[in-house]
C-alpha cells in the first residue's frame, strides 16, 4: 500500500469513517473509496463500478468481485456498529449482551437511575439522560441502530422523533400493532411525516413467534441484520 493511500486510510479511521480499499488483482493498483464516493489512489474507478463499491461499504461486504474482464478485491474498513437502547428494562438486559456478541457497541439510555445500573448492565455504557437529549449528544450515524423498549410514550416518543432526525440504518419500537398505531397518531400530530414514520420498525423484531426476552432480543437482532445486509440473493438458475 502506497504511503498516500495509507495516510488517507489512517485519517478515515481516526475520523470514524467507513471506506473501501479496492485492489485490482491484475495490476495491484489500489484505490481508497469513501462513503461519499471520493477516491484516492493509483487509478480512478470506472463510474459504472463505483456504485458496487459504495453498496459494499453500506453493507460491510468484503470480497472478490468481477467487473468486465477484471477481478477486484474490496476490503472494508469501518468503525464498529452502534446500538442505542432506550429504556433500561428487562428486555434490554437480554438485548444488550446479545448485541455486543454480534459486534455492536451498546449504549443503554434511561434517566431512571434505579433501572440503569452497572449491576443490571455489567460492562455496558449507561447514559442517565432523557433519550432525545442523549441522542442529540451521541449523534447516531448510518452505522447506528436505535431501539426503544421502555413502552412509555414520555420516553419513547421523543426518542423516536430524535432518531428519525438521524441517518440510523435501523429504528425500532417495542409494542403491539395497536400501540404502534397509537404511536403513529401521536407522532404525526407532533409534526412527524408519514414517510419518516414508515422508517420505524414496529412492532420491533422479526415475527418468529418470540415470547421470552431472549427470543425477542434474537428477533430484534435478526431484523437489524436483515435491514443492514438485505436478503440473501438466490443463486441464478442455470
Amino acid at each position: 500500500m502506497k504511503r498516500r493511500v495509507f495516510e488517507a486510510l489512517r485519517r478515515a479511521q481516526q475520523a470514524g469513517q467507513a471506506v473501501a480499499l479496492v485492489t485490482d488483482m491484475g495490476t495491484g493498483f489500489q484505490t481508497l473509496v469513501g462513503g461519499d464516493g471520493r477516491q484516492q489512489g493509483d487509478v480512478g474507478l470506472e463510474d459504472e463500478f463505483l456504485p458496487q463499491v459504495l453498496d459494499a461499504i453500506r453493507h460491510d461486504r468484503r470480497g472478490m468481485v468481477e467487473f468486465y474482464e477484471g477481478r477486484f478485491f474490496i476490503n472494508i474498513f469501518a468503525p464498529p456498529l452502534r446500538l442505542f437502547i432506550i429504556g433500561a428494562v428487562h428486555l434490554a438486559q437480554a438485548l444488550a449482551p446479545a448485541a455486543r456478541l454480534a459486534g455492536y457497541q451498546v449504549v443503554v439510555i434511561d434517566p431512571r437511575a434505579a433501572f440503569a445500573t452497572p449491576a443490571r448492565f455489567p460492562d455496558i455504557d449507561l447514559v442517565p439522560e432523557w433519550p432525545d437529549e442523549a441522542l442529540a449528544t451521541l449523534q447516531p450515524d448510518a452505522r447506528s441502530a436505535i431501539v426503544t423498549l421502555s413502552h412509555d410514550p414520555k420516553f419513547d416518543d421523543p426518542a423516536l422523533k430524535a432518531a428519525l432526525a438521524t441517518p440510523a440504518f435501523y429504528i425500532g419500537a417495542l409494542g403491539s400493532r395497536k400501540s404502534h398505531a397509537s404511536r403513529r397518531e401521536r407522532l404525526l400530530a407532533d409534526g412527524v411525516t408519514a414517510a419518516d414514520f414508515a422508517r420505524i420498525r414496529g412492532p420491533v423484531g422479526l415475527d418468529i413467534g418470540a415470547v421470552s426476552p431472549q427470543e425477542i432480543a434474537l428477533s430484534i437482532l435478526a431484523d437489524m441484520v436483515l435491514q443492514r445486509r438485505g436478503p440473501r440473493q438466490k443463486a441464478a438458475k442455470e
